[in-house]
């Protein structure tokens, strides 16, 4: 069977998501979790990877479990009720990764069919925070916000980010990868001052490439301290190169907050359409 897991992490001392030899990332330790639980390998496909440092409130994930291995793993202990077997597996995963852990499964359910957590995803939604001047420095936020001693203007950038939504190719925004594409439908971008006067972007997309946003949040910055227009920001985007006009920004303000996924009965279809190549025009 297909199993479902919300996840939340604080990445600030992860290698990323994905498994790496001799590295602690977060698929590492929650299959580890698992393989404890179920006695027997687990390989989670996740919704998008993120990068050292980045944290996550909506991170999605699915497993596929042995249904034997699956009754054994989620019996009732003896003296116990019988409970739910999906909340049996996220209340044992909790008890492996132990108290204050930086991951926690917040939720496991039954995957409807077709569902695949990476390919049937319609969007993610990213948020940066980023405390300028205005803010000033909070030493308890330091590890989910970024620092800049500037001023920021919040219209400007608001007004930059949303110039660039669209299907368009974003190779100038992005760390290149061999055979990898570019393109992609940037759905929202905008920014807005918190109630603690933190900026806060809000960046949904199709999907993202690799450093997309900590690139496009970079750009808007150098338009809030009047280095670049929001004119530039296109230009950059439309002449399709990476350039150095613009500071890719700390993973440390990165937090992917929520997954979007079709209808059940159209979860395999976004699949299909997902893993074919994606072209411009």
């Amino acid at each position: 069977m297909r199993i479902r897991l919300d996840i939340a992490y604080d990445g600030s001392h992860f290698r990323g998501w994905a498994r790496q030899p001799d590295l602690r990332t977060v698929q590492g330790t929650l299959e580890d979790a698992m393989q404890r639980i179920l006695r027997s390998e687990a390989r989670l496909v996740v919704a998008g990877r993120t990068d050292t440092g980045v944290h996550a409130t909506g991170q999605v994930a699915h497993v596929d479990i042995d249904d034997e291995v699956w009754a054994a793993a989620t019996r009732p202990r003896r003296g116990h009720e019988a409970s739910d077997p999906v909340d049996v597996f996220a209340r044992r995963i909790m008890g492996v990764l132990g108290g204050y852990s930086d991951v926690a499964v917040r939720r496991t359910s039954l995957a409807p069919e077709g569902f695949d957590a990476r390919f049937s995803a319609v969007w993610r939604r990213y948020e940066y925070r980023v405390a300028d001047l205005v803010a000033g420095y909070d030493p308890l936020e330091r590890h989910r916000t970024t620092s800049v001693r500037a001023e920021l203007d919040v219209d400007q950038m608001d007004a930059a980010a949303r110039s660039l939504i669209g299907l368009h190719d974003f190779a100038a925004y992005c760390k290149a990868r061999e055979d990898a594409t570019t393109i992609r439908t940037l759905l929202e971008f905008d920014w807005r001052r918190d109630g603690d006067g933190v900026l806060v972007a809000n960046i949904k997309a199709d999907a993202f490439c690799h450093s997309m946003v900590r690139a496009l949040v970079g750009a808007c910055v150098a338009v809030g301290e009047g280095r670049l227009d929001e004119e530039d920001l296109v230009a950059l985007r439309d002449a399709g190169t990476r350039t150095s006009e613009f500071k890719v920004l700390a993973a440390r303000g990165l937090t992917l907050t929520e997954v979007g996924y079709p209808a059940p009965e159209l979860l395999a279809q976004r699949a299909e359409q997902t893993r074919a190549r994606r072209v411009l025009g």
